[in-house]
């Protein structure tokens, strides 16, 4: 829910908002029944002068380039750049002589030291120094870190190794659509080609497609989540050994996570530090699946385990998570709920003062 100490919804800028990111933040503001007056869309050549529904009002999707002459005329708030990175920067250079503060879901600003990367159950008091430009983690990123915020604050992490389990969506709406098709394909005794992922990826598991690194043999997904969680964490030399992989799973990620504690520690405990908010706990036993987790906004923990021979100081996780809420459009407005609480914090203390 949104913060009720905000007197005033903001005006907010959703820029690739006919995209599965873009969308779905759309979606999550009318959940809130933010007012329509106060969003503004952008999307790309292709479907600018189209409409977008929201709560039965047709919204007009417009061009980029009208984006920092609305910022002014309109007084937006935040834009929500849900397009990819050069999408990014170009909005970030059309801003630049207005008040709008940007939070971006691209890999565009992640790794700037001027930008901070913000996950709100970790860092959200980085906010406070009141950044124009705000970068939303990687989806992986997200769902690791928060899971493990509460553990790592408690006891104390010394390394992470984990492996993931990515759904296709996460490559976006043509990803999506090559999984439908080449299953109904499969099943019919047909093929079809790939052209999204380098391999069929209809009942087929593969490692993640982004290119690799020769010098380190990561690829891309793996090196963005060794950085992001180092930066974020605030400790360059965070110990973390990531193996991602993609499956033929519509939506939500899956992690395996194994953790060396700084201390020992029982399942009891790791559940007990774990049932907090944004956090939702299977029952011991039960299994949990991206299913359970899609269109959630809660991260999904299952199996917990202590490895014994490690004298209680490795544990196990399996956690699920919608990647396009949580781990990309959630996660962008409670950026902007937080940035908009300490703006009312500020305000009110002003008005104190005088």
């Amino acid at each position: 829910m949104p913060n009720q100490n905000i007197p005033h919804p903001p005006t907010i800028a959703i820029v690739g908002v006919t995209g599965l990111v873009g969308a779905q933040a759309l979606q999550i503001l009318a959940e809130r029944n933010h007012p329509s007056a106060r969003i503004h869309c952008y999307g790309s050549p292709r479907s600018v002068g189209k409409h977008i529904d929201y709560q039965g009002i047709q919204l007009h999707i417009k061009p980029l380039d009208q984006l920092a002459t609305d910022a002014i005329k309109c007084s937006i708030d935040y834009a929500l750049l849900c397009a990819d990175a050069p999408t990014a920067v170009n909005a970030r250079d059309l801003l630049s002589h207005t008040q709008t503060t940007i939070i971006d879901n691209s890999s565009a600003f992640r790794l700037d030291p001027d930008v901070p990367l913000i996950i709100p159950e970790i860092n959200a008091h980085l906010l406070a120094l009141c950044p124009r430009v705000v970068a939303n983690p990687n989806c992986s990123t997200i769902m690791l870190l928060a899971a493990l915020a509460p553990i790592r604050q408690a006891i104390g992490i010394a390394s992470i190794q984990l492996t993931t389990y990515q759904a296709v969506s996460g490559a976006g709406k043509a990803a999506l659509a090559e999984l439908r098709n080449q299953s109904q394909a499969y099943l019919d005794g047909n093929t079809i080609p790939p052209s999204v992922f380098p391999t069929p990826c209809a009942f087929n598991v593969f490692e993640h497609e982004s290119p690799i690194d020769p010098a380190t043999g990561f690829n891309g997904e793996e090196t963005k989540i060794i950085q992001e969680s180092r930066r974020i964490c605030n400790d360059p030399n965070l110990q973390i050994f990531p193996t991602c992989v993609r499956v033929p799973v519509e939506r939500a990620h899956t992690q395996s996570i194994v953790i060396e504690l700084d201390a020992p520690s029982t399942v009891a405990q790791i559940r007990s530090l774990l049932d907090c908010p944004g956090i939702k706990l299977s029952d011991p036993g039960a299994p949990l699946t991206p299913r359970d987790a899609a269109n959630q906004n809660d991260i999904h923990i299952g199996r917990i385990r202590i490895d014994p021979a490690s004298h209680h100081r490795r544990a196990a996780l399996w956690i699920c998570a919608d990647q396009i809420r949580k781990g990309a459009a959630l996660n962008a407005i409670q950026i902007m709920d937080a940035l908009q609480s300490d703006k009312a914090s500020r305000a009110q203390t002003s008005q104190a003062v005088v």
